[in-house]
């Protein structure tokens, strides 16, 4: 082998390791940015006055309710421990006349527990229960350093609804209603085995699963394809907070269902399709019923048609509760 040739050689390797390098960045860094601007915390989901503003802005009416309850001190907070040590927070309401029908709502990506007052004040207001809103972790006032798009969050709302139950007395019957990230909450925990006072479920416009909703998201708003990024992430979020997008499955768990539930979706939804909720639909088996909302986007049935999304929920869990 000549000089010449060796040196030939000696370029194609320094380019070829360059490249690779390059690409290897490349992958690394979108990596890293899908799993941060996913599930990294944000301000405006830290922000309890902030969401509240915003709320009155969307549903005027809450703020005379708002109101009564801070002046009749009914608006509550209250704390648990999780296992590992994570301190959680939620806000509560008894009824009005003492009951046993509890609601445990549960909010949605990046917001809080004051972003579900609506919901509240469905079950609270015009419905007369109690109820429970968690801020789920690294939203609100609870701890956590990541966002578990509901997976591990499942757990934790099984513990608040242990505490639901508590506060109100025992002998609870409980629906959780969940929004967005918390109606796949509700979806998750619903596989798992659950109290005897848990009756029924309601979630509305939640994704299959973690890897399809990032997979949608990163195609929709980015233009990048699963492969190789979306994998990329997800082996990141493996290594760095132990779950991964395709075990966090609510078709999976929905599978395991044995209570009631009630699926909501908008058929304008782009952020969730509103493809996904036959597919969840199909899963559960057992009683259930579904309610595609014309001309809705995502997560604003209420907002849309307060009167029917609040007789259609009444109606349901009049029948279990």
């Amino acid at each position: 082998m000549n000089s010449q040739t060796a040196k030939t050689i000696k370029r194609i390797v320094t380019a070829s390791i360059t490249i690779l390098a390059v690409i290897v960045f490349v992958l690394t860094g979108v990596g890293f940015y899908i799993l941060h601007t996913a599930l990294a915390p944000s301000k405006w989901a830290k922000n309890p006055d902030a969401t509240y503003d915003h709320m009155l802005s969307e549903y005027p009416f809450l703020q005379e309710w708002t109101d009564s309850l801070k002046q009749n001190d009914e608006l509550k907070e209250t704390e648990l421990n999780a296992p590992d040590g994570t301190l959680l927070h939620a806000y509560y309401i008894k009824a009005k006349q003492p009951t046993k029908k509890t609601a445990v709502i549960i909010h949605g990506h990046k917001n809080n527990a004051i972003n579900m007052l609506h919901i509240a004040y469905l079950y609270r207001h015009d419905l007369g229960f109690n109820v429970l809103l968690p801020d789920l972790r690294a939203h609100g006032k609870s701890g956590g350093n990541h966002i578990q798009m509901g997976w591990n969050d499942r757990l934790d709302v099984m513990l608040w609804m242990d505490k639901a139950n508590e506060l109100f007395g025992g002998n609870t019957q409980m629906v959780v209603h969940g929004i967005s990230m918390g109606a796949a909450t509700t979806m998750m925990l619903s596989g798992e085995e659950q109290p005897d006072y848990v009756k029924a479920y309601v979630e509305d416009c939640g994704y299959t699963s973690v890897w399809d909703e990032f997979a949608h998201v990163a195609k929709q708003d980015y233009h990048l394809p699963q492969m190789p990024f979306l994998y990329v992430a997800d082996l990141f979020c493996k290594w760095r907070y132990g779950w991964s997008f395709k075990e966090a499955s609510a078709v999976e768990q929905l599978r395991k269902t044995d209570r009631p539930m009630l699926f909501i979706h908008g058929n304008a939804d782009t952020y969730v399709p509103t493809d996904m909720v036959y597919t969840l639909y199909d899963a559960k088996q057992g009683d259930k019923e579904l309610w595609i909302v014309p001309g809705v986007g995502h997560a604003t049935s209420y907002h849309d048609y307060p009167e029917e999304y609040t007789q259609r929920v009444k109606n349901f869990v009049n029948k279990y509760l």
